[in-house]
């Protein structure tokens, strides 16, 4: 499981020119997701990005969470993190898990997630054609990979 935490002042998702996620301040979770990604890669993941102190103290020092701020979050499953590029230039995609394995986790993420920093998180959809606007703050953004889980 791979994911690009970007802070955000805010952040929206619209599918088919319909507005179906938006927050303030928060961040955006690109999520990608393997086919042998499992529970302990979301409960790390997750723990992980719900303490990331990424949100500046009265010093102006990141040294905050997102619960720290009560801050937003909006998660959106992306395949293309899972690119390899290794040969050729059009990526390959075969380290992505279909959408019989991804739906699932996906959605078990969300929910790990939510309880986590206690509230409602926003979401894209799952395997559409989505805008994604935000204005990142920082900028902040952050890769974290659960195959190497440092």
């Amino acid at each position: 499981m791979k994911a690009v935490i970007q802070r955000v002042q805010q952040a929206s998702v619209k599918v088919d020119g319909e507005l179906i996620s938006a927050i303030d301040q928060g961040i955006l979770v690109l999520l990608g997701i393997t086919s042998t990604d499992n529970k302990e890669d979301i409960d790390w993941l997750s723990r992980k990005i719900a303490n990331l102190r990424i949100f500046n103290d009265e010093n102006g020092v990141m040294n905050l969470s997102l619960k720290d701020v009560g801050g937003e979050t909006i998660v959106v499953s992306q395949f293309t993190l899972m690119a390899n590029t290794k040969k050729g230039n059009r990526p390959s995609y075969t380290k992505a898990a279909n959408a019989e394995v991804a739906v699932p986790l996906y959605k078990e993420f969300i929910s790990t997630f939510e309880a986590l920093v206690g509230k409602k998180i926003g979401t894209g959809q799952f395997g559409a054609d989505m805008k994604i606007e935000l204005l990142n703050d920082g900028p902040v953004t952050i890769i974290i990979d659960t195959e190497y889980k440092q």
